[in-house]
């Protein structure tokens, strides 16, 4: 991938208040948080989002450490190239509806940060917090995305931003807002064919969208790249992180969908390149 084709971005933000305290915070869970999520739900048989610190009493919060966080200049350069060109991606997109885009900020932190949706750990990895409209990136996650999920590349990496902003295009689109009447008016959350699936493949089919119009602008891509990308989305699918986990799936406990279905809705908008394909909420998955 010859990410320096990409748009730098002005909206990446190196967070210098990190370090220090435990817990999890209660924003949109991320591609990271589900790792470490499964382990401890899955292998304790409990619900993976209870473990999120979601309201109810005094949130978490992180104390800074002294230290200040340590960015490599190029990973920094590369997100913000990557970020850069999502910015340009929906902006357009969302022009040709006749809608404004707002950028989101995306944040750099390193043991854990404290955002509007409650503070967070490492643990959770990359996630979007609604209230804010920042994407939050541990600086270590790019190494786990190689050793524990075996997803090498820098489109791998491209990917998972672009999931996590596919979140905040969601926000911008009121699908938040109508996925939280619908879970008022008594649909599952949880599940196979629960909300959370279903909003976390339409980020997936975002990030796909996003890969499809990026591509036609910049040619960046090169042989082997979405294949690595796919790769990424395969190795996190509910059911494969519950396998390894606990030797077994449930079902029931999904919230991001199988590996299947991932790389299926990335595909879907990587071919089409249209939001209108993205329309997880209706039918099967």
């Amino acid at each position: 991938m010859d990410w320096q084709k990409g748009e730098e971005s002005q909206n990446v933000e190196v967070d210098q208040g990190g370090g220090g305290g435990r817990g999890f915070g209660g924003g949109r869970l991320g591609i990271g948080g589900l790792l470490i999520l499964a382990l401890l739900g899955w292998i304790f048989f409990k619900n993976p989002l209870a473990l999120l610190d979601q309201g109810g009493g005094q949130p978490t919060t992180y104390a800074p450490s002294g230290q200040p966080v340590q960015v490599d200049p190029q990973q920094k350069e590369f997100v913000s190239r990557v970020l850069g060109s999502t910015e340009k991606t929906w902006t357009d997109i969302f022009a040709g509806m006749g809608r404004t885009y707002v950028d989101p900020k995306l944040v750099l932190f390193s043991g854990g940060v404290n955002t509007a949706c409650g503070a967070a750990s490492t643990a959770v990895g990359p996630f979007y917090c609604p209230g804010d409209q920042k994407v939050y990136l541990d600086l270590d996650f790019f190494r786990e995305l190689q050793t524990r999920f075996h997803s090498s590349g820098d489109f791998a990496r491209a990917y998972v931003i672009a999931h996590e902003v596919g979140h905040h295009v969601q926000n911008q689109l009121g699908i938040f807002d109508k996925t939280a009447q619908l879970q008022r008016r008594g649909a599952a959350m949880q599940g196979a064919t629960g909300l959370s699936v279903r909003q976390e493949l339409q980020a997936d089919c975002f990030a796909g969208v996003w890969a499809n119009r990026t591509q036609q602008r910049l040619q960046w891509l090169q042989p082997g790249d979405v294949e690595s990308a796919l790769n990424a989305a395969s190795q996190i699918g509910d059911d494969t992180l519950q396998r390894e986990a606990r030797g077994t799936v449930v079902p029931d406990s999904f919230t991001h969908g199988t590996s299947a279905q991932r790389v299926k809705w990335f595909k879907t908008g990587l071919e089409s390149g249209d939001i209108r394909s993205c329309d997880t909420f209706s039918g099967a998955l």
